[in-house]
């Protein structure tokens, strides 16, 4: 059974399971008028296990979801990265400029998932699976903070690999949005991690999704 959130279109044998949904449930806090929610666009692709195909499957999926939501044909979008920095995709536009357009992608287990965001905003994205984390309080005081040590401490056993599940894709998922990597929790990095507006993506269970985005 998968989880409620965001949804996602997915990538098999070349093409998508479903056209975009006319409505998606929106971020809280996105925007005044919600408009940072509704240009976020996220793909996936399941049961690739092997990186290398994972990575590549992705962004074919990101090409194609691209193409089709810009009317441009996919040579005309370039996924690109720089040192440092999220990757974004390069759109060529028919009037001989150059559109940026914000995306974000990230692998685990046996699932890829992109986003990205038609406003050219920054987005990020994470994937993870749910597995129980035995140092668990340890890996929380030194990545996620106190307050999410206190959180995590507070619930019963069987619903704290879920949770720090969550707390962590929440994490990857702003730095990503911020162009940061991953390091240990730092109270002046949590109040810039905290400017990002994080959402859950329905995906299937024994995995949690997030989307940040900077309004």
């Amino acid at each position: 059974m998968g989880n409620a959130g965001l949804p996602v279109r997915w990538w098999a044998d070349g093409g998508f399971d479903a056209p975009w949904p006319s409505a998606a449930p929106a971020l809280p806090a996105a925007g005044a008028d919600g408009a940072a929610a509704g240009a976020v666009r996220i793909v996936g692709v399941r049961g690739r296990g092997d990186r290398v195909a994972a990575r590549r499957a992705i962004r074919i999926a990101l090409s194609a979801a691209l193409a089709e939501s810009t009317g441009l044909p996919e040579a005309a979008i370039r996924l690109e990265a720089e040192p440092g920095a999220a990757p974004f995709a390069s759109v060529s536009c028919e009037s001989g400029g150059v559109r940026r357009i914000g995306l974000a992608i990230s692998h685990d287990g046996e699932m890829s998932l992109g986003a990205f965001r038609l406003d050219g905003g920054p987005v990020g994205i994470d994937v993870m699976q749910v597995v129980e984390v035995p140092d668990w309080a340890a890996v929380a005081r030194d990545y996620l903070g106190p307050a999410c040590v206190e959180a995590l401490a507070s619930l019963p056993a069987d619903a704290r690999a879920a949770a720090f599940a969550r707390a962590w894709s929440q994490r990857e998922a702003r730095l990503k949005c911020l162009g940061l990597p991953l390091g240990e929790w730092d109270a002046g990095q949590a109040v810039r991690l905290d400017a990002c507006v994080c959402g859950a993506i329905a995906v299937p269970g024994g995995y949690v999704g997030t989307v940040a985005l900077l309004p």
